[in-house]
C-alpha cells in the first residue's frame, strides 16, 4: 500500500490509477466509497478514478465520501471533509501543472517554479459531476456545485454555485 492510509470498511471497486511519491501522504477515513469506470457510474463512461500524490503532496479524506471517477492530483494539499459527495469525472488539481512560461516549461531548472495551494472542501459538500476545482479553492460546508462548474475561487457555506467560472447562485 506504499504508506497509504485506508479507513475500516471502505470499499474501492473496480481498477483505479494510483501514484504516490515516497514523501507524499494519502489518508483515507471510513467508510469512503470509490467507483471506478461505467459499470458503477455511466456518467463516468469507461474512466478510471486517478490518485496521485507528487513530492510532499498530500490528499486527507474524510468519513462517510463518496466519488466516482475523480481525478485528484496533489503537490501541496487536497483535503476533503466528512459526508463528501463527488459526482463522476470530477477533476481536482492543487498546482499549475506546467508554467505558462516557455521557457520555465522547456528549462529542467526552473520546472518546479510551478505555482500550487491547498484545496479543501468542507463538510457535507455535494459536487456535480464533470466539476474541475482548481487550486486556492475552499468550498464551504454543505454548499452544492452545478455539474460541470469550473471552481477557480473559494465558495462560502451553505449555497448553490455553478458556472464557468463558478458563482454563488442562491444561499440555502
Amino acid at each position: 500500500m506504499n504508506g497509504i492510509q485506508l479507513g475500516k470498511h471502505s470499499n474501492i471497486i473496480n481498477q483505479i490509477y494510483l501514484f504516490k511519491e515516497p514523501e507524499a501522504c494519502i489518508s483515507i477515513g471510513e467508510w469512503f466509497t470509490l467507483t471506478s469506470g461505467e459499470a458503477f457510474n455511466p456518467i463516468c463512461r469507461n474512466l478510471k478514478a486517478c490518485l496521485c500524490a507528487r513530492g510532499k503532496g498530500q490528499i486527507v479524506i474524510g468519513d462517510h465520501v463518496g466519488m466516482s471517477s475523480p481525478c485528484i492530483w496533489s503537490t501541496n494539499l487536497i483535503q476533503f471533509g466528512s459526508h463528501v459527495l463527488v459526482g463522476g469525472d470530477c477533476l481536482f488539481i492543487d498546482n499549475d501543472a506546467h508554467n505558462i512560461d516557455a521557457v520555465e516549461r522547456r528549462t529542467p531548472a526552473l520546472r518546479s517554479k510551478i505555482k500550487s495551494a491547498p484545496i479543501v472542501i468542507e463538510d457535507e459538500v455535494f459536487i456535480g459531476a464533470r466539476c474541475t476545482v482548481l487550486k486556492g479553492v475552499t468550498i464551504g460546508a454543505r454548499s452544492v456545485i452545478g455539474a460541470g462548474s469550473v471552481v477557480t475561487e473559494s465558495i462560502p457555506a451553505d449555497c448553490v454555485a455553478a458556472g464557468n467560472p463558478c458563482r454563488v447562485i442562491r444561499q440555502r
